[in-house]
């Protein structure tokens, strides 16, 4: 086909078939799938998903999605990795708290209380029941791998962070450090879409939802 304006809901696999589009020299425009749902009447088929799609790309007060580059989403996977095992670590953190509750061990809460929690849990275990040690032993186990695995992680961000200019500019700016600097840079691959700081943070809202 000659190139044409071409409209996708930016779903899983939309940035990777923006790119492809792109390099054929299509006009590529994706949206938010909330903003193409006001569009479609009824039913489930190819047509009927096609329809309100072509619809809202041609809508003059439609927002798009600036399609991110291999390099930006790379570096998003991280993020999203990171933000998927620091709620695993918080999740086993609970799990420690409450079943060492039930045999009347209790900490503080963060950092400091997990780190008294583990010192409790080594210094008591001949106290606690053999099958109790093994479950809580094993939460440990994890809670040190997913420590490790983000430490890895959160280096490479950093090491990302710094070899990038507008996200070292971005960090510049009190209360923004590396880790969402380098966020906000490969989620916003274009900042030019947003009219107004305002229209920005109202939209990293809704991401944050």
């Amino acid at each position: 086909m000659p190139p044409c304006l071409v409209g996708v809901e930016a779903r899983t696999s939309a940035h990777h078939w923006g790119r492809e589009l792109l390099a054929l020299g299509h006009d590529v425009r994706l949206m938010p799938p909330a903003y193409v749902k006001p569009y479609v009447k009824c039913g489930k088929t190819d047509a009927a998903d096609a329809e309100p799609i072509c619809e809202a790309v041609t809508r003059p007060t439609m927002r798009f999605v600036a399609v991110k580059s291999v390099e930006q989403q790379a570096v998003l996977m991280l993020h999203k990795t990171r933000d998927l095992l620091v709620c695993q670590r918080t999740a086993l953190i609970n799990a420690l708290r409450a079943h060492l509750s039930e045999y009347g061990i209790v900490t503080g809460k963060g950092p400091g209380g997990v780190t008294a929690l583990m010192k409790h849990l080594h210094e008591g275990q001949e106290k606690l029941p053999a099958h109790a040690r093994s479950a809580l032993h094993t939460i440990g186990a994890q809670l040190r791998s997913l420590a490790s695995e983000v430490n890895r992680l959160e280096t490479q961000i950093l090491a990302w962070h710094r070899a990038d200019d507008t996200s070292r500019r971005l960090a510049t700016i009190p209360g923004i450090g590396p880790i969402t600097a380098s966020a906000i840079v490969a989620a916003v691959p274009d900042a030019s879409l947003f009219r107004s700081g305002r229209q920005f943070a109202a939209w990293l809202a809704a991401c944050r939802t």
